[in-house]
């Protein structure tokens, strides 16, 4: 924690814990939460009662700003256990600098590193039984935001809570993933909040993911607003690629600046490759993908890690990557993170944030 605390953190303890009603061999994502949640309130201008409290219900006026005029943020941050039971953090710093990128083009409050960090070391130790140890399992870290002011009126609301929730969870997507690229809807448009991680950039993509779904594809390749001519995004996730000796990831401010995309570009620097952040054109893509120039490409997030995808549609034709076992740099990056992220190599970057 912090030498300079100057928020005290109370900690409410559960009377009854639920650990026991868990299978930790069999975690649905996002199904079961644990004991104990992380709860502050800003009121006059200032952040106040932070407090470890056990899980349970927020009561909400039908005024309440959030619910009419969509102040409403959030993060993915994921905790693990290593073999001699230490619960670490990953990058969870890059997290709280992007909530309140989030928050500041929302027009909210930023949280402060105190409450943020010294809160989720303070939950974690609380619930330091939840995070499981089994391999592809970890616990999932949920900071979020909400306005709370009851009343109607467009305009940022005085008041907030902010809160974090945990959740132990096994793999997101269980198999490669087909894409289908979309050329109608739109995720996010230059100016507007695509770099945030707000409740509304999901909410939007609800029905032109059914759609996909509808014909046999796992997600969406989204595409730029103005002519849909550049790749962006997969789904709820960023994308990646190798073509030829180049790891390439597509950038803006219609995309979210994804950890866990920050972190694959690093090391691919590390290990010697060329990278790149700019943009990537559906036909480069496309032309790529039967010239054989693509041969990786994926899916990465904190919820997915990595992703392989097996297929790209596109104007009613599929396009097949290679398989997924040649997958040289993709690969090897997964086993990396999965080997840093459960403490059984040295982290040279201090990256693992130890609870």
């Amino acid at each position: 924690m912090s030498d300079t605390n100057t928020y005290s953190i109370r900690v409410e303890p559960t009377k009854e814990s639920r650990l026991s009603q868990v299978d930790f061999s069999n975690l649905k994502f996002g199904a079961i939460m644990s004991d104990h949640m992380l709860v502050a309130t800003y009121d006059d201008g200032a952040w106040q009662d932070v407090a470890v409290v056990p899980y349970g219900d927020f009561t909400v006026n039908p005024s309440m700003s959030a619910l009419h005029y969509g102040q409403a943020i959030f993060e993915g941050i994921k905790g693990y256990k290593f073999a001699d039971g230490t619960v670490s953090i990953f990058r969870p710093d890059k997290n709280w600098e992007r909530f309140n990128k989030s928050a500041k083009r929302l027009q909210m409050p930023e949280v402060p590193e105190e409450i943020f960090m010294d809160g989720l070391e303070t939950l974690l130790d609380v619930d330091r039984e939840w995070v499981p140890s089994l391999e592809g399992t970890s616990l999932y870290i949920r900071p979020f935001m909400f306005a709370t002011e009851a009343a109607l009126g467009v305009h940022p609301s005085k008041s907030y809570t902010f809160a974090v929730i945990t959740c132990p969870v096994g793999a997101y997507y269980s198999k490669p993933i087909s894409l289908k690229v979309e050329t109608h809807y739109t995720r996010a448009a230059e100016g507007g909040v695509g770099f945030s991680k707000n409740a509304g950039n999901y909410a939007l993509s609800l029905y032109p993911t059914q759609l996909a779904n509808d014909e046999g594809y796992d997600q969406i390749m989204w595409t730029d607003a103005n002519e849909h001519k550049y790749v962006e995004e997969a789904g709820t996730a960023n994308l990646i690629f190798r073509i030829g000796n180049t790891i390439i990831t597509p950038h803006g401010d219609t995309i979210l600046h994804g950890v866990t995309r920050r972190t694959i570009m690093e090391l691919a620097e590390k290990w010697g490759y060329k990278a790149e952040q700019r943009k990537v054109s559906v036909q480069e893509l496309v032309e790529g993908i039967k010239e054989g120039k693509v041969s990786e490409a994926f899916a990465a997030g904190t919820a997915a890690t990595v992703t392989h995808i097996s297929k790209i549609g596109y104007e009613g034709q599929d396009y097949e990557l290679p398989p997924v076992e040649g997958r040289e740099f993709s690969n090897k990056v997964l086993d990396y993170l999965n080997q840093l992220r459960y403490g059984k190599i040295d982290d040279p970057f201090g990256w693992n944030f130890i609870v």
